[in-house]
């Protein structure tokens, strides 16, 4: 199978192209923050060649949401079960919509 060009695999916001520092630098925060994020199981960032952990665009606008919670005092813990909650309310919404929508199809034109 033929590599994506470089720049579609840069266009790909699960396409782990940020080194910790960067990441933590990017969203204004510390490696260790991002390391707390990863044992609560928010984020698990994928691993290089070198075993050195990459991070997606996905992934930090995930860590800015935790890092805004946290920023208004919520523990981290707290932090990271809500917005496990919020993605998942989000794709309950989601799949409801779909079911709606199959369930009353628009009336067809004649």
């Amino acid at each position: 199978m033929p590599r994506p060009a470089t720049s579609d695999r840069l266009d790909d916001d699960d396409y782990p192209a940020y080194t910790m520092g960067r990441a933590a630098e990017m969203i204004g925060t510390t490696p260790a923050f991002l390391r707390a994020l990863g044992e609560a199981q928010l984020i698990t960032p994928l691993r290089s060649p070198g075993g050195h952990r990459r991070y997606s665009r996905y992934q930090l606008r995930i860590a800015a949401r935790a890092r805004d919670l946290v920023d208004q005092g919520t523990p981290i813990e707290a932090a990271c079960r809500i917005i496990i909650l919020e993605d998942q309310l989000e794709e309950a919404r989601r799949i409801n919509e779909q079911l709606r929508a199959a369930a009353n199809p628009p009336p067809q034109q004649q």
